[in-house]
């Protein structure tokens, strides 16, 4: 009955990408009962990571339809049964409040304590995620956070096939969540 009904999801998200104009890619269904997985494993990673760290509900939102200026992004390299990268991304308005929550501290400018934080919480998102899945849990080994600020970069991932964006709300802030990789097994 739950495979049913997960079919059914995919089927009815398809058909509403189609309707909406956006690229449909054909996939096996295993393929889109994994990606889906995935999806729903971020979600609830994002949401434990910002409710223990944080002390704050953080839910999936629809993205952002204006540019912000100055954003920081922190980058963790994935490697092992997956290969890829998984990306947090946010406003500088959001990357201070999110070091404020986790250190007390309430910064004026995205300093070293706050690059410090988002590259911590994009740590903790990544291990959180690949933690809710057997087969990445004891395969898939982190890197350190990179973690990239500025007005005006755009970060790019080389033959990833594999694209997972999850935009998410936090105290009226938003940010976004993307993991670029190769399939898994």
């Amino acid at each position: 009955m739950r495979a049913l009904r997960k079919e059914t999801v995919l089927r009815q998200a398809r058909q509403k990408a189609r309707r909406e104009g956006e690229e449909v890619i054909h996939m096996p269904i295993e393929t889109e009962k994994k990606l889906s997985e995935l999806s729903a494993n971020l979600d609830r990673a994002v949401d434990e990571v910002f409710r223990t760290m944080l002390s704050v509900e953080c839910a999936p939102a629809p993205a952002a339809q204006e540019a912000e200026s100055g954003t920081i992004s922190a980058v963790i390299g994935l490697a092992g049964a997956l290969s890829g990268s998984l990306v947090l991304q946010s406003a500088e308005g959001a990357a201070r409040r999110m070091a404020a929550l986790m250190t007390g501290v309430d910064p004026e400018t995205v300093d070293a304590m706050v690059r410090d934080a988002v590259g911590e919480i994009a740590n903790m998102l990544a291990g959180a995620w690949k933690g809710l899945d057997r087969q990445l849990s004891s395969g898939c080994l982190l890197s350190t956070p990179t973690v990239v600020a500025g007005t005006s970069y755009q970060l790019f991932s080389q033959r990833a096939p594999m694209r997972l964006e999850r935009s998410y709300r936090f105290e009226e802030r938003r940010l976004t969540v993307s993991v670029f990789c190769d399939w898994p097994a």
